[in-house]
């Protein structure tokens, strides 16, 4: 066998398997904000901290500026040619965007829901209503739902009485959505506020 050639029964070598590098090199997510020396473009449109345009300047320029007024170079319009970068406090530009999302989460609407039966006392009838104005001033709708077992259910109307005495006290903060109406064993009314 000459020496150039390889046993037939040999396979040949494959090349080693290359790693992959240590390196993280993630892109930045849709609302992370290039500041300062992250904003890698020659030239950027320049906003002052107050929103007047200054015009364009090349980014080392820029950054000066907004070094000299003890701010920050913040990058608002990525999408633009030239990009759009604004003077401002990142911090506070980043707490309000933080503060902004949570108010978005908090402010929706939820469904709260009271459970009462045919026979609920006038008192206790009194707490739900009291809890359904608690629910409704906070911007919340209410289900109220009047369950009904056994002989009960040859009484619907004293159900929808319940509802409807319900929607009077709180009358003046919310209104009726739906309508009582049945649904299995029980009846169903949605408040809404007003």
């Amino acid at each position: 066998m000459n020496l150039g050639q390889t046993h037939p029964l040999t396979r040949p070598r494959r090349p080693p398997l290359r790693r992959r590098s240590s390196r993280n090199f993630s892109r930045p997510e849709a609302d992370d904000i290039r500041i300062n020396n992250a904003i890698r473009v020659p030239r950027v449109v320049l906003v002052d901290e107050e929103g007047k345009r200054l015009g364009e300047f090349l980014t080392d320029d820029a950054r000066q500026l907004a070094r000299d007024r003890g701010l920050d170079l913040v990058e608002v319009a990525a999408n633009a040619n030239p990009p759009v970068c604004r003077i401002a406090d990142y911090g506070k530009i980043k707490y309000e965007r933080k503060r902004a999302k949570s108010e978005s989460r908090r402010k929706t609407s939820q469904l709260k829901e009271l459970k009462v039966r045919p026979k609920t006392d006038d008192h206790d009838l009194a707490v739900k209503i009291r809890l359904a104005r608690k629910f409704l001033e906070n911007g919340d709708k209410v289900k109220v739902r009047v369950w009904f077992r056994g002989r009960e259910h040859a009484h619907h109307d004293i159900g929808a009485d319940q509802c409807l005495r319900m929607a009077e006290g709180v009358q003046d903060v919310g209104k009726i959505e739906s309508h009582p109406r049945m649904d299995g064993r029980n009846m169903i009314m949605v408040l809404a506020p007003i």
